[in-house]
């Protein structure tokens, strides 16, 4: 018998911000969204953030158990609600910074509505949407992010519908900050993380990733690595463009960069300035009607 000790495992980079406990991760071989939450814990490290003032919201699905493997405050929510959630956690604490990291299917299918008032309303959150196309977690379906002519479970012959443009929505809707990677540019998916987190207002970050089980088994990109040589070979990056001409084409070219990057006040800054008075008085909408001129005296 061999009286070789056994060397300790070296310490993962991130250990201190996981739960390691609930260690494997159920993350499929090949799957992008290990390397997305590498980048949101690099993200949450570098940007100097007490981490007592950090919380992450997810909903269901595959992205959604981001929550649960990192260690900080987190909510694991139900289908679609993450971004409510995160409302009333931000509201009742301003001064945190709250992270949503979920599905396109959570976030812009069921969780759409929620989505498009969020932005409109300026909520100080960073929302980082996980793009596989389609539903992973459940069997692989048609997402709203299915490109035309991919193939899912349930469109066997070819999606026959244009998926939506999420980054073009976001800006539409209001959002602050825009910008859309995949998971193979670790570095300025990391570096927009970073600036999602300190931008006041509604930021969003897309984030195109592989799905070998699902996606890439209907589509003939089973292998993980002939996934990310798509990603590799077809993105183009174009900064600053109007997120509407931001088009993802499979035939194409996958248009990635940083799209939106403004200012402007927050929900609760214009709440506290409502209460506060400091909006002035409600115009006077009721047309000025001319006076009828005084008669001549005979």
């Amino acid at each position: 018998m061999s009286t070789k000790k056994k060397k300790p495992d070296a310490p993962h980079p991130h250990d201190e911000l996981l739960r390691t406990d609930r260690m494997p991760h159920i993350w499929c071989t090949g799957c992008g969204i290990g390397t997305v939450f590498s980048c949101v814990l690099s993200a949450v490290e570098k940007s100097g953030t007490p981490l007592d003032d950090v919380a992450m919201v997810s909903g269901i699905g595959c992205t959604g158990r981001m929550a649960g493997y990192l260690k900080l405050d987190s909510f694991h929510t139900t289908h679609g609600r993450a971004i409510p959630f995160a409302t009333g956690l931000k509201l009742a604490r301003p001064q945190g910074c709250v992270i949503v990291a979920s599905g396109d299917g959570d976030l812009l299918a069921i969780g759409g509505n929620h989505f498009i008032h969020a932005a409109r309303r300026n909520l100080d959150l960073t929302v980082i949407c996980v793009n596989n196309f389609n539903y992973g977690m459940t069997g692989g379906q048609l997402a709203p992010s299915t490109p035309f002519g991919a193939r899912t479970t349930t469109s066997t012959q070819g999606c026959s519908e244009e998926p939506f443009n999420f980054c073009a929505l976001a800006a539409a809707c209001g959002a602050v900050y825009v910008a859309r990677w995949t998971s193979l540019h670790i570095r300025r998916l990391t570096t927009s993380i970073g600036e999602a987190m300190n931008k006041r207002g509604f930021s969003f970050v897309e984030v195109l990733t592989p799905c070998p089980t699902s996606f890439g088994r209907h589509n003939k990109m089973r292998k993980p690595l002939e996934l990310l040589k798509f990603y590799h070979e077809r993105s183009v990056i174009r900064n600053y463009i109007d997120p509407k001409d931001a088009v993802l084409d499979f035939k194409k070219n996958l248009v990635v960069g940083k799209f939106v990057d403004i200012e402007r006040p927050t929900f609760l800054d214009n709440y506290r300035l409502l209460n506060r008075g400091e909006l002035g008085d409600w115009p006077d909408l009721e047309p000025k009607l001319p006076r009828p001129e005084k008669q001549a005296s005979g």
